[in-house]
């Protein structure tokens, strides 16, 4: 990463992202099978060198202590399994008669999705792509303990210029990536490239944002939600615009795919929708997220915003997101898939 891009967006990389569903990539790792430390065989992909795909800043990403995260991030993205769950279900359907044997997870995190590819697709060898070490030995660890570890193999990867050493897949899932990369277009190219001849590319980007507490929550100017989703747009703009190689385009996804040589197929999008009472998790989740917010908008906020924010975040108070009977998790996010030409015989 140059010294150019503005501090603020390296931490909304570091600290923003990847609790959701997100992944990273963060640098060179040997290439090896999921719960093993056998070297890879002849017939095994390469080593790809990475960079942190999400955050671009590799410093942030190796201080994090992946190992002491890794639980907490499971289980944060256990919450979106739902969703998941249906959206694979989906692609599925998409390739039926395709014997589907080989699946990438671009920014696979600790392999939460990764697990519910195999599921999805017995047959298929699920390769999880990404950057950040300890994520990658959460992914097999994580397979290993749910009897998957010849079933998911793990890649250290920068993308997309990565994707050159990994051959190969009938279906490559990414969610949240594409729109770390600077040049959208060219990366989706990348990726259409790496499909096998049929094959299926599924993007998830964008969606709803989102929300978790009524429109007035008993606390400051009501519709705070909105305020911080308008910040966060701005913060988002500015962000893209920082990106290495960053070229504008109107973010049309299925033309987008089009454009990368791939016949669009569908768009869905699914909810992600914990209504009141929330659990343990899901409000932890939350809290972290309005943390996260809290420290990245500090600046665009305006003082009564910033204490309804520490209101919220309070971990003893009656009307912290911890403790409110009202608080709920609803989100939206949309799945784009296209295919690439079928063999000809």
């Amino acid at each position: 990463m140059d010294g150019a891009r503005p501090s603020r967006y390296m931490k909304m990389e570091t600290i923003t992202n990847y609790l959701s569903v997100y992944g990273w990539s963060a640098g060179p790792e040997s290439t090896r099978v999921a719960g093993s430390d056998t070297p890879p065989r002849p017939d095994q992909e390469r080593t790809v060198t990475a960079s942190h795909q999400h955050g671009h800043h590799h410093a942030d990403s190796e201080d994090l202590d992946w190992e002491a995260l890794g639980p907490q991030l499971e289980r944060q993205a256990e919450l979106h399994l739902p969703f998941i769950e249906r959206a694979t279900g989906w692609l599925a359907e998409q390739l039926t008669g395709t014997d589907v044997t080989r699946v990438f997870d671009l920014g696979s995190g600790p392999g939460v999705v990764c697990g519910v590819l195999a599921r999805t697709f017995p047959r298929a060898q699920i390769v999880a792509v990404d950057g950040a070490a300890g994520l990658l030995e959460r992914v097999r660890v994580r397979a290993a303990e749910r009897g998957l570890a010849d079933r998911i193999v793990t890649r250290r990867a920068d993308l997309p210029d990565g994707l050159d050493g990994l051959g190969a897949a009938d279906l490559i899932w990414t969610s949240k990536v594409v729109h770390h990369l600077g040049d959208q277009q060219a990366s989706l190219r990348t990726l259409a490239a790496s499909l096998r001849p049929g094959g299926l590319l599924a993007v998830a980007e964008g969606g709803l944002g989102t929300r978790c507490l009524p429109r007035d929550c008993g606390l400051g100017r009501p519709g705070l939600e909105a305020r911080l989703e308008a910040a966060e747009e701005d913060w988002f703009a500015g962000m893209r615009a920082a990106l290495p190689g960053h070229t504008r385009v109107v973010e049309d996804w299925p033309a987008l795919l089009t454009g990368a040589g791939l016949v669009t197929t569908g768009t869905r999008s699914f909810l992600t929708d914990l209504p009141a009472p929330l659990g343990a998790d899901a409000r932890a989740y939350l809290h972290d997220r309005l943390a996260r917010l809290r420290e990245l908008l500090a600046g665009d906020l305006d003082p009564e915003d910033l204490r309804t924010l520490d209101a919220l975040l309070d971990t003893e108070a009656s009307q912290g997101i911890l403790r409110r009977p009202d608080a709920f998790l609803l989100t939206a996010t949309t799945v784009h898939t296209a295919r690439s030409a079928p063999p000809t015989f």
